[in-house]
């Protein structure tokens, strides 16, 4: 269980508004992570600074609500990606407290919004999502809003890193001055995203403009000849821009997740 989750249950045991017997389940439930048929990192929080985040594409959705009970009764903000509208539903059934984002294909569970589900009673104090105090900025940039799922997926994830996020829709360079127009939303970002398909030009054209690393996110987004993102990827990885850095094609976690750890970094904070 991480650190702060033993913090704030030892605050609630102390002020009367969880028993023992009550503290006791939360630890018997976060012993083990060994759920049969999948075993959850409870410890990855401490070793990398974030908790475990749940790929769902091909886990049938009884596994994904066991996956998700057992990070939320281990004190982790629990993040879930790829996962299809009827899990999405199914998770929301089971925890009404969650959120999924039906574009991004996300589900979001904050821990101590999911204490009841772990038979816990009187956490008044939460510490969400929405409540944890924003550190860094990261400035989330798409071509065009063919590539906003991916987008969505990185804005998602900046935001369960409690990264102060901006997104900046539609500047393609098909539309050079629709950058141009936008380039105050880029400045004073520690980190920003790049999402883009058909060729992947718009990643070298923001690094020309701004002095913070560039995450390159191709996406699959384009015609026969772009061969499912492939020509977008190549285009980014031979990007002449020299803070530009890429991820694999439709990959918006990763590129979140990377911008979020430089963000958090350039203001000297750990996770």
């Amino acid at each position: 269980m991480a650190g702060s989750a033993i913090e704030q249950l030892l605050e609630q045991l102390a002020a009367g508004r969880l028993t023992p017997s009550d503290l006791s389940a939360v630890l018997a439930r976060t012993a083990s992570g060994n759920l049969g048929d999948a075993v959850v990192d409870l410890d990855r929080a401490r070793r990398c600074g974030y908790p475990e985040v749940v790929f769902g594409e091909g886990k049938p959705l009884p596994v994904l609500e066991r996956i998700v009970e057992r990070l939320a009764a281990g004190g982790q903000h629990v993040l879930v990606t790829r996962i299809d509208a009827e899990k999405g539903a199914g998770l929301f059934e089971r925890f009404p407290q969650g959120r999924y984002n039906d574009l991004a294909r996300t589900f979001r569970l904050d821990w101590a919004d999911a204490l009841q589900r772990v038979d816990v009673t009187g956490a008044t104090e939460h510490d969400t999502a929405d409540s944890r105090r924003r550190r860094g900025r990261v400035t989330v940039v798409t071509a065009g809003t063919s590539d906003l799922p991916i987008a969505e997926e990185a804005r998602e994830t900046l935001d369960w890193m409690g990264v102060e996020v901006t997104v900046v829709q539609d500047v393609g360079v098909a539309g050079p001055h629709r950058l141009i127009e936008r380039l105050d939303s880029l400045r004073g970002a520690d980190a920003i995203v790049v999402v883009a398909g058909m060729e992947g030009a718009l990643p070298s054209v923001v690094g020309g403009h701004v002095d913070c690393p560039v995450i390159a996110v191709p996406t699959s987004v384009g015609y026969g000849a772009s061969f499912g993102g492939l020509a977008a990827l190549l285009g980014m990885l031979n990007s002449c821009a020299a803070n530009v850095v890429v991820v694999n094609i439709d990959a918006g976690f990763k590129g979140g997740y990377v911008a979020g750890t430089i963000a958090r970094r350039c203001h000297g904070i750990l996770p």
